[in-house]
């Protein structure tokens, strides 16, 4: 399939979106309900152990501003408030589909994946900004979005600009290697079928990979991993929908 043939593909399929992730939600902390009619054994972190997590991550706060690294929805779905928004690159560090889920997105029967930070190599993203009278709050809503089963390490990760150079620290999450969702060694019939089969009450797998490939392009950013596993999610449910009875 062409470079351009998976973008195509991807706005067709966006007639069948499903629901993103809201700052309203994030602010209710209504995610741990939908985790839980997806997931109802999966061990979530409590908000105590949540916020002991950012107040970790915020005692090694480098100099400067503090900015946060999107590689995923972050990218076309923040829901944070931020000062300024930046395409930035990190060192390594690479986008992986390597994070195992059961929930919003995956089912207990249906397990999907979810992209983390995994180590070697670079990434393309986006960076956003934090206003300071903002950090506090916009951090907190961040956690209840990411930390919800402790499978992410928060890291401050330098940025650098299209040249390079180094422009400002940012959090960005990364996956825990000892984590027991994490999937590192998955090969990629698995990988394409978990994408193509898998949804939650935050929607599907697939329509988490087609979101962040179509917001690639859209910052002008290329990743041949998440172009190819468009591809071949596409035609694989392609495959199933053309084998349904009619």
């Amino acid at each position: 399939m062409s470079f351009a043939s998976p973008q195509r593909a991807v706005r067709s399929e966006r007639h069948r979106t499903s629901p993103v992730l809201t700052r309203r939600l994030l602010e209710k902390a209504n995610i741990e309900a939908l985790v839980a009619i997806d997931s109802p054994d999966l061990k979530l972190l409590s908000e105590a152990d949540r916020m002991a997590s950012l107040r970790e991550t915020m005692s090694v706060r480098p100099p400067g501003d503090v900015w946060v690294f999107g590689y995923g929805s972050l990218i076309w779905n923040s829901a944070i408030a931020s000062a300024e928004r930046r395409v930035a690159r990190v060192d390594g560090w690479h986008r992986s589909f390597c994070l195992s889920i059961t929930a919003l997105r995956a089912t207990v029967d249906r397990p999907g994946l979810m992209l983390a930070l995994d180590r070697g190599g670079a990434c393309h993203g986006a960076a956003y900004r934090l206003a300071e009278e903002d950090v506090q709050e916009e951090l907190r809503l961040l956690w209840q979005r990411e930390m919800v089963c402790g499978a992410y390490v928060p890291r401050w990760v330098e940025l650098k600009d299209e040249e390079g150079d180094a422009f400002g620290w940012a959090i960005a999450f990364t996956i825990d290697s000892d984590h027991p969702h994490y999937v590192g060694d998955i090969d990629e019939p698995t990988t394409v079928f978990r994408l193509a089969t898998a949804a939650g009450g935050l929607g599907s797998s697939a329509d988490y990979l087609f979101r962040t490939c179509e917001s690639l392009h859209v910052n002008g950013i290329y990743d041949s991993k998440v172009e190819r596993l468009t591809s071949l999610v596409m035609a694989s449910r392609e495959v199933e929908r053309l084998a349904a009875p009619a």
